[in-house]
């Protein structure tokens, strides 16, 4: 009765979807990254972001060419091995001056995203030598008036790509400043794919990056910009937020569709990065991992420096006592010597998804947080998520593969140099519906499918459970599929088929337009898919 009488309450609910809001998702897998799909959540049931596990350090940057600044990596599967590219580079602080080394391209190769290692490529010289794991180095681009900049590599998987130019890569151009795009039919040796920048309207001081959508038939790209004052070759005078643009091309050359991206419920935020990519198991989904720049020197303090045995002049004496409290406190000084901001801020990643590329869902809450405290975190620079995560074999034995991210450690802080650890998470894991052991339903709006039958990516406690509803476009219960008739879900898997008295046939209600009820008690639901 009390199913009935919930089920009602949701169909008479204000602002419930009508017949006519039908939404068509054919056999695609769908994710709970967004509300595009939910129509009601009941009881207690919620969307839950969820976190990546800390796994194994996989690289080093402490090669003599690199250092502690190393950064904005590219990673992706490329037949039998992954790729990985990224800037190298390093940054110390001596007598309260910034000091560099050039800065280049480098790269290396796993068999399973896993174990990695960095090639001697012999193409460019380092100090009289040549092993090196150099792609690209700093003077070959100044040769080109291009600079390495915040790099990104990508194997374009467009019909219209000849070989020649497999893979593409963005730097920077020196004069205009602007997102240039290079070619290579290795991934190795690259050239300037056109005789100048081909995006100019930027900033472009953080990852740059475009990619080809084969859902939309096009490149999309997105880059670095303010929301006020000048930034190109002749001025620099940023204002405002560090923001995020995007525009589309069918070439890579001519641009069009540029915009601003806009968030659905989300603050105005400074941001580094963005990390946007369609979902390899969910091509229609753009996901992103842009970082969040905060500085905390603002934050107001509880605690008062009076009486701290330091110099009083020492400026760090106004920070905020958690700030002081935080790893690497002598070399978190040394870096605010040079600009205090490089001392005060604190970087983390964000989680955000998209249907059109230009408006996205951002989560508020982090979605790779700085972590426990030790040394070489809780800085500015760490936790630059690489672009992209890939699928990976699981460590458990007899395990089904996994999403592994790789995010930057000890920033400005490592001895030898930025590291970068892996982190891992369950496919399709980055949100769940989700609801405690009291319960709570989810009911999707009417959409139509093709398809048989019904997949679930799902978790439940041993006690917990999931049994799954199909209505009419009204949210009447269809005869057969009612939550009576669903036999119960418990367990922990990628792709479980939906039963309702043990059958699994759902193919007469395809190009119908239906609703699903997901009834769940400790219970996390991750992605659904119809299949053949």
């Amino acid at each position: 009765m009390k199913r009935t009488l919930l089920a009602v309450m949701l169909v008479a609910w204000p602002g419930f979807s009508t017949a006519e809001d039908v939404i068509e998702i054919g056999s695609r897998r769908e994710l709970f990254v967004d509300e595009a799909l939910v129509d009601r959540l009941a009881g207690n049931a919620t969307l839950r972001l969820h976190h990546p596990t800390p796994q194994e350090v996989v690289l080093v940057h402490d090669e003599p060419w690199e250092g502690s600044a190393s950064a904005y990596h590219s990673v992706f599967r490329d037949g039998d091995r992954y790729r990985m590219y990224y800037r190298a580079w390093r940054l110390t602080i001596e007598s309260g001056q910034l000091r560099t080394n050039a800065n280049s391209l480098c790269y290396a190769e796993s068999p399973d995203g896993l174990h990695w290692e960095k090639p001697q490529l012999g193409l460019h010289d380092y100090e009289g030598s040549t092993a090196n794991n150099i792609v690209i180095s700093s003077a070959a681009a100044a040769e080109q008036q291009a600079r390495i900049g915040g790099p990104a590599v990508f194997r374009d998987d467009s019909p219209h790509a000849p070989p020649e130019a497999r893979y593409k890569a963005f730097l920077i151009s020196r004069s205009p400043l602007g997102m240039w795009p290079y070619q290579s039919a290795d991934g190795i040796h690259f050239s300037p794919m056109t005789d100048g920048p081909t995006i100019t309207n930027g900033a472009f001081d953080s990852q740059n990056l475009a990619f080809w959508d084969s859902v939309r038939g096009e490149y999309r790209a997105y880059w670095r910009y303010f929301t006020e004052g000048v930034t190109n070759s002749e001025t620099w005078a940023p204002q405002g937020i560090r923001a995020i643009r995007t525009a589309t091309s069918p070439d890579l050359v001519t641009w069009e569709n540029e915009a601003d991206l806009a968030y659905v419920d989300s603050p105005p935020e400074q941001l580094y990065e963005n990390g946007v990519a369609p979902y390899h198991r969910a091509p229609h989904l753009l996901i992103g991992f842009p970082v969040r720049y905060i500085d905390r020197s603002n934050t107001p303090s509880s605690t008062e420096s009076k009486g701290r045995d330091t110099d009083e002049s020492d400026q760090a004496l106004d920070w905020p006592a958690s700030l002081r409290a935080l790893p690497d406190f002598e070399k978190r000084k040394a870096r605010a010597a040079s600009s205090e901001r490089y001392g005060t801020a604190i970087t983390e990643g964000l989680f955000m998804a998209s249907r059109d590329g230009v408006t996205f869902k951002r989560w508020n809450e982090a979605f790779l947080r700085p972590g426990i405290e030790r040394p070489g975190t809780w800085n500015y620079g760490q936790q630059f998520v690489a672009w992209h995560p890939v699928e990976t074999p699981s460590q458990l034995p007899d395990a089904p593969n996994e999403l592994s991210f790789y995010a930057t450690e000890d920033y400005w802080t490592g001895e030898g140099g930025t590291s970068l650890r892996r982190y891992s998470l369950r496919l399709d894991g980055f949100v769940s519906a989700n609801a405690p052991m009291n319960g709570g339903e989810l009911v999707t709006k009417p959409f139509t499918f093709a398809g048989q039958s019904l997949s679930l990516n799902f978790a439940t406690s041993a006690a917990g459970s999931l049994r799954v509803e199909l209505q009419d476009a009204d949210g009447t219960p269809l005869p057969e599929f009612t939550l009576d008739d669903c036999d119960e879900l418990f367990g922990d898997t990628l792709d479980r088929t939906v039963t309702w008295q043990d059958r699994r046939d759902v193919s007469s209600l395809a190009g119908t337009p239906v609703r699903l009820r997901f009834v769940l008690q400790d219970a996390d639901l991750f992605s659904f898919q119809f299949q053949e």
